[in-house]
């Protein structure tokens, strides 16, 4: 009986491995099919982005957590200004982090947009996502955007984008419109900076990366 309990074990953690090297595989298709052209203005990278999101909602239970990962993950590093937006996360203690501890803190950071995203919008309900405009402000531009449902109140998201070499990138997130999530989350970097110190603020990224994955997963 122990044997056999043993096999059915390993017949089942070899099945989870081959679902998940196969939401891998269609991922990698998926993103190759729909990675953002250079975009032009401000709302072309938004709508880019978007067509990703939304491609990978509409076959979210199919990718799973894993692939939606693994399919947004790039589409991030090319949309966000992701050392940007860390260096301001982070604010005047960047300066005194060595170069390693800088890229360490700026992957982290990545990931951890790419796993919120991967959680967020994991299926389809017929929501239309929407670009409606863009404004000058503050050395760049806000792009305005609605997430559109079929029943409620549609949600408000605009984005702060950067020209960063000639590509216009994300550098901050305005939930509701108003609620920057780089001052959110700087309030929350400098608490753990001043308890924890650097090592501290990776390892907490990570856990929250690890958090969002589970939680999609159950």
């Amino acid at each position: 009986m122990a044997v056999i309990r043993a096999m059915r074990r390993w017949l089942h953690r070899s099945e989870k491995i081959a679902r998940r090297d196969r939401a891998f595989a269609f991922a990698v298709a998926l993103f190759a099919a729909t990675a953002p052209a250079f975009a032009s203005g401000p709302q072309d990278a938004i709508r880019s982005f978007y067509a990703t999101l939304l491609t990978t909602m509409k076959e979210g239970p199919r990718l799973g957590e894993s692939g939606r990962y693994a399919a947004l993950a790039p589409v991030v590093q090319q949309v966000f200004d992701v050392r940007f937006m860390t260096r301001l996360a982070v604010g005047p203690d960047w300066a005194s982090l060595r170069p390693g501890q800088q890229q360490q803190v700026t992957t982290a950071f990545g990931r951890y947009i790419a796993a919120t995203y991967a959680d967020r919008f994991d299926r389809y309900s017929g929501e239309a996502l929407r670009v409606g405009g863009e404004q000058a402000f503050a050395g760049g531009h806000i792009v305005r955007t609605q997430i559109v449902k079929p029943a409620g109140d549609p949600v408000t998201i605009n984005y702060l984008m950067r020209e960063n070499g000639g590509i216009w990138q994300i550098a901050d997130v305005y939930l509701d419109g108003t609620i920057s999530q780089l001052a959110t989350q700087r309030s929350e970097f400098h608490s753990i900076l001043r308890s924890k110190g650097v090592e501290g603020l990776i390892a907490a990224l990570n856990r929250k990366i690890d958090l969002l994955k589970r939680s999609a997963d159950d």
